[in-house]
This record gives structure tokens, sequence and C-alpha cells, in this order.
């Protein structure tokens, strides 16, 4: 069979993509990225409740090896399963954690379709990763191609190490996007393009954005109402009607083929989309019989002003990144850098394999909050790990001070 073949047979049973195939076939999402890079302002990831669906919310952050493993037994409870995705509750491009996931499932289950939802950061520098590990369907949530629109819809975006904000922020989050949609487009992947449809906000905005994506290699467009979120800028906003949203579908629908059955799931969803199951394969922790707020999920922001640098002696960038054995950490300030912690690092792990992964990623968590690393030397693969994080690699030698003065 054919690549083609294949990706219309994957498109025929991919609930998310064919109207035709919701009432059929079932998707899972494994929530393995909590991380995000990210913060829109109709966005919080803080609760959980078991009678709530929307995106970002889930019961449970899943390793890769769990997610697997859930992914196999869910599979043997509901034979139509036909897609697993990535979609949260942070950005899948922010987590590592996601390209291990897809890994795994494409070993164990390589009938399921893998499919990934991003904000579109990170996209164009994971789109080709993505393409070899299996993956034919993304979607990318994008709410304005115009800047001064959508510095009205977020709050800020962490790139380079920086935290941008209003128009800045918007603009390299749009260009990101882009060049990810194109990119995806290019190597063959089917792209769904999200917009969360706010009025006032953005709606009247929202046929230009049409037109834009489609442009730049859009397969479908959804289009979603905002729901509004207690704890978020966005709250004291109205969801548009349902009256509106179908007019503005209609509208659009004349420029890009439009997502009419779209349930806007949770990060955890399992089963067809009129039918969410996942309370079924969880383990509740928060919610319980009130349907409360559960406890946070973690999720790190990173502080643009502090840097980690490695060091042996103490004084000099002495050591590489997956080799150090100890961090100092400094925050920039006005009147100069001032030491705020040291990281001791186990340096008992692989320099190579599977291992050595877990150990690069164990050197990223003891980073805490820190926004940049200042390494003597770094590899491609921690080099892209930190990147997707939000955490900007500095390379330098000799005396710290001198590093630090940039």
């Amino acid at each position: 069979m054919s690549q083609n073949q294949q990706l219309e047979e994957a498109l025929a049973r991919h609930p998310c993509y064919s109207k035709d195939a919701h009432r059929e076939y079932a998707r899972m999402h494994v929530p393995v990225a909590p991380r995000c890079n990210i913060q829109c302002n109709y966005c919080n990831r803080k609760y959980d409740c078991c009678n709530e669906s929307r995106p970002g919310v889930t019961s449970e952050v899943l390793t890769p090896e769990q997610a697997a493993e859930k992914v196999l037994y869910v599979k043997s409870k509901i034979p139509q399963l036909s897609v697993v995705g990535i979609a949260g509750p942070g950005d899948p491009m922010a987590n590592e954690e996601t390209f291990r996931t897809l890994e795994l499932v494409a070993r164990d289950a390589p009938d399921l379709t893998l499919c990934v939802s991003t904000n579109g950061l990170a996209l164009p520098d994971n789109a080709r990763r993505l393409y070899d590990l299996g993956v034919r369907f993304v979607t990318v949530t994008m709410n304005a191609c115009d800047p001064e629109v959508g510095a009205k819809v977020y709050g800020s975006v962490i790139w380079d190490g920086k935290v941008l904000k209003g128009v800045e922020a918007a603009e390299k989050l749009i260009e990101r996007q882009t060049e990810g949609i194109s990119r995806c487009a290019e190597l063959g992947m089917l792209v769904k393009v999200n917009i969360v449809m706010v009025p006032g906000i953005n709606d009247s905005h929202i046929p230009d954005l049409v037109k834009y994506v489609k442009s730049h290699g859009a397969y479908i467009v959804n289009i979603l109402p905002l729901i509004p979120v207690e704890g978020t800028p966005f709250a004291g906003l109205r969801a548009p009607t349902p009256e509106e949203r179908k007019e503005m579908m209609d509208r659009c629908s004349l420029d890009a083929r439009m997502m009419r059955h779209c349930k806007q799931c949770r990060a955890d969803a399992i089963g067809l989309l009129d039918q969410d199951r996942s309370q079924e394969f969880v383990h509740f922790n928060g919610c319980g019989s009130g349907c409360g707020p559960s406890e946070p999920i973690a999720i790190r922001t990173r502080d643009p002003a502090l840097y980690a640098v490695a060091t042996r002696d103490g004084v000099n960038v002495d050591s590489g990144f997956g080799n150090a054995s100890a961090f100092k950490v400094y925050r920039l300030t006005p009147d100069g850098p001032e030491f705020v912690r040291d990281i001791s690092v186990d340096t008992s792990a692989p320099t190579s394999g599977g291992s050595h992964r877990e150990h690069i990623r164990a050197i990223v968590d003891s980073l805490g909050d820190c926004g940049n690393v200042v390494v003597k030397e770094i590899g491609d693969m921690p080099s892209k790990t930190l990147t997707n994080l939000g955490i900007r690699a500095i390379i330098a030698n000799g005396p710290i001070p001198d590093a630090l003065q940039m």
C-alpha cells in the first residue's frame, strides 16, 4: 500500500478529521505533556472535574511508559479505538515525553494512528521528528494572524529563554505557527487548525485567519467557542452563541473545509467523540464526589533572569551539559549577577542509549525554573530538549563572570 493510500485509510478512521468516522471510531488522548511554552488568556490547567470537558483538563499526568501501557489496555476494551493523540494538558512540543510516548505507542500498537495537538511555537523544529515517528495528523491552535489581535489573546510566550508579551509575543508565535503549518503540509501531514472564537476579541478577524491558514497548507479548520474559565483574563467574557458560531463556519466554509462535530475534548479523553469514557480508565486523586478543585498539575514556568552555570571548580564554565556534575545558579540584576543556589547532578548515569536520555531529563528537571543554562558544550538531543522547554542554552568557556556578561 502506498503512503497516500495509507493516509487516506487513516483519514477515513480519524474521528476528528472525518465527520463520517466520529460515530464509529474512537480516539484516546494520553496526558503526558504538562508543561507549556505560552499562556493563553482563556486557559487554566490547574483544575479538574469529572464532569468538565475542555482542553487542558486531565485527571492525571502519565509517564510515557504508563501511557503506552494504558493504550494497550484501552485498546483491549475499546476495539474501535483508531487514534492515539497527545493534546496536553500543556503543549506537547514543550515536553520531551511526547516524543518518547509516540515512539512507544508506534512500537507497541502500529495499527493505531498517531496525532498531536500543539500551539505551534516549537512545531517548525519538530515537524520532521514527528513525521519520522509516524505522525500524520497535526492540529495547531492559532487564534490570529494579525499581531495586534494576537496580543489580546495571548498573555505571554516563552522564547529563547525570554518571556515575551504583547505584540512582540504574538508576532513570534504567529511566525512560528505559520512556518510549522507549512512544514507539516510540505511533509505530507494533514493539518487541522483550531481557532477559538472570542466575541469582541478575534471574531471579526476569523475569516481572514481562515484564508491565511488555508493558503499555508491547512487541510481543515475547526472554529471553537470560547469556554470562559474561572481564574483567567477571559473569565468575564461571554461565549459565542451556537447561532453566531454556525454563521461564522458557514461564512468561512467558502474558503476552507470546516469541522463541525468537535466536542472540545479533555487532555485525557477516551472513546467516541459523543461518549467520553475517560473516567472508566483513571484513578481519581482530587475531584471526588464533590467535583471540586484537585491538586494543581505542576506547570513549570521559566525565569529568563535565572542562569544555571555548569561548573566543576565553581569558578569557570568548564563542563558540558550531559557530563556536568554541578551547576551554580545566578540571577542577573541591574547590579550584576547574584548567586542563588547550587545544583548537584548524579554523574553515575550512562552517557549513551535510553539511560542517557533519562539522565538528560533528570538534569533538566533539576534546573527548576531557570530560563538559561551556560555550558562549555551541549549535544543535539539535550539542546532540542531545552529549546522545547523554553530554556536557552549558552555556549561559553572560562570565568563565570565573563560568561554572564552578555
